[in-house]
């Protein structure tokens, strides 16, 4: 959409009314009382992550918010389609974002990928710039905010916050220790509050329409809608935005179509390639950051794999586990070395040339790089498609072995 069609729309009329009807607290107490969830895949509360930056005379006065538009899990493109169709509705909600901490400079971190995203969001920001909506003195108020895009150098440890805020700053892109926070010491040891494109995008609506509106679009205690997708051998592929809840069964068969004629569902992955397995009995769990975790997995992007009964879990799970041994940045122990190590056992079980011990090798690796044992969540993500893969397609594994070969090649 152009400026002039998001105009028509009512875009821009949030940050109007936010600037001319609120204090920056009274914004963040509406994200607050809508219950808005991070949709990068944390799912961490996005106005109690706004509240926690200083405030105060003694709180520093330069301050930042960025649009995590640095899409790379696997399986997920829901950002994507936010970026170049609306590119306005983010711009909205970042400046939003930065009326309420009140950040001086806003960015937005772009995968390198997305050119085409990379052209629009360019665009849209000197259509906004242009109509008064960033700058100095946004609209006529005391509120001034720089706005600038980012394009990443195209890493997946891009996407994870503080390795995020090194690159952007100038360094390597490497996870930074768990504090102290963003919010109080981000970019440049300044307060910043990273925050994904979907999640940004939710932020106008909520401040036209109120807290409780955007709650009542729910259908679990998680506010608003959720865009969900779904790929792999599914008849319609795709995304769609839906109630906050809805079952997988319901995104799998209404709006996927079900599985392609010839093939069966064996599994999925709800939120991308960093999230566990789940099967046929997990059909009818809400897909909603609590329920899905009490199924054993993470709603993650909400983005499903699908797997079918012909294709290779082994295949697919060695395939994944390559991209992600490729995508570390090395700077913890068990992640540069655990991963190729599992891509490497994998890539043999697949190719005939396992041996029993490997089972135990990967059972033991799990645990290894699991939460806590490694500085952010790149390799405790990666190894829990295995641990799924491991829990419920245990003898696929096992046939690769005995019979010397992959049974589906």
């Amino acid at each position: 959409m152009s400026l002039e069609e998001y105009e028509q729309a009512g875009g821009y009329q949030a940050l109007k009314k936010a600037l001319r009807e609120m204090e920056p607290a009274d914004v963040i107490r509406t994200i607050n009382e809508a219950n808005l969830r991070g949709r990068g895949g944390a799912g961490f509360p996005a106005g109690l992550k706004w509240s926690s930056v200083p405030t105060g005379e003694n709180a520093p006065l330069v301050r930042y918010v960025i649009a995590d538009a640095d899409e790379m899990e696997p399986g997920t493109f829901k950002d994507r389609m936010l970026l170049a169709g609306n590119p306005h509705q983010l711009l909205e909600g970042l400046l939003l974002a930065a009326y309420a901490i009140q950040a001086t400079t806003a960015f937005i971190f772009l995968r390198w990928e997305y050119t085409q995203a990379r052209a629009i969001i360019r665009n849209a920001i000197a259509e906004a710039k242009e109509a008064g909506y960033a700058g100095e003195r946004v609209l006529g108020s005391d509120f001034s905010i720089e706005v600038r895009l980012h394009v990443s150098a195209g890493r997946y440890m891009c996407g994870e916050a503080s390795a995020m805020l090194n690159a952007l700053g100038g360094g390597r892109a490497v996870p930074r220790p768990r504090l102290p926070f963003a919010t109080v010491s981000g970019l440049w040891g300044r307060p910043t509050v990273v925050n994904n494109v979907e999640t940004l995008n939710n932020v106008p609506h909520i401040i036209n329409r109120g807290g409780d509106w955007f709650k009542g679009l729910s259908r679990c205690k998680d506010g608003g809608t959720k865009i969900y997708g779904a790929s792999g051998k599914v008849k319609n592929p795709g995304w769609w935005e839906l109630p906050m809840g809805v079952t997988i069964r319901e995104i799998l068969e209404e709006y996927a179509g079900g599985m392609r004629d010839g093939v069966r569902f064996r599994g999925l992955l709800p939120g991308g390639a960093s999230t566990d397995f789940l099967l046929e009995k997990h059909l009818d769990i809400c897909m909603d950051f609590t329920s899905v975790q009490q199924a054993g997995s993470r709603l993650g992007t909400g983005n499903m794999i699908v797997l079918d009964d012909k294709t290779c879990p082994v295949g697919m799970v060695a395939n994944l586990m390559m991209f992600f041994a490729r995508e570390s940045c090395g700077w913890c122990t068990p992640c540069r070395e655990g991963l190729p190590w599992l891509a490497n056992i994998l890539s043999a079980i697949e190719s005939g040339a396992g041996e029993p011990s490997d089972l135990e090798i990967l059972e033991e690796h799990i645990q290894l790089l699991g939460m806590g044992n490694t500085f952010c969540a790149l390799a405790p993500g990666a190894v829990e498609p295995l641990r799924g893969a491991l829990k419920y397609f245990r003898e696929d594994f096992d046939r690769h072995i005995t019979e010397k070969r992959c049974p589906w090649s």
